[in-house]
């Protein structure tokens, strides 16, 4: 599956900057693929994350007087 690449401009501190280059050039990997990864995988969290809370508070909610009574 190929994906449309778009090149863009960002700024990272130094010393995260010089850490990322050090990483890629150990694992053998170009900074753009792991910045995609990273970026994908935080993505994927923040979404994932109000979903988790809305089915939380659904059960919370659906069992709240059996959580009360275990609560005692």
């Amino acid at each position: 599956m190929d994906k449309s690449l778009e090149k863009f401009s960002s700024q990272l501190d130094c010393q995260d900057l010089a850490e990322l280059r050090e990483y890629a050039r150990q694992s053998n990997q170009r900074i753009s693929s792991i910045l995609t990864e990273a970026v994908s995988s935080h993505l994927q969290r923040v979404r994932i994350r109000p979903l988790f809370r809305q089915a939380m508070d659904e059960v919370l909610e659906e069992n709240s007087e059996l959580l009360s009574r275990l609560a005692k």
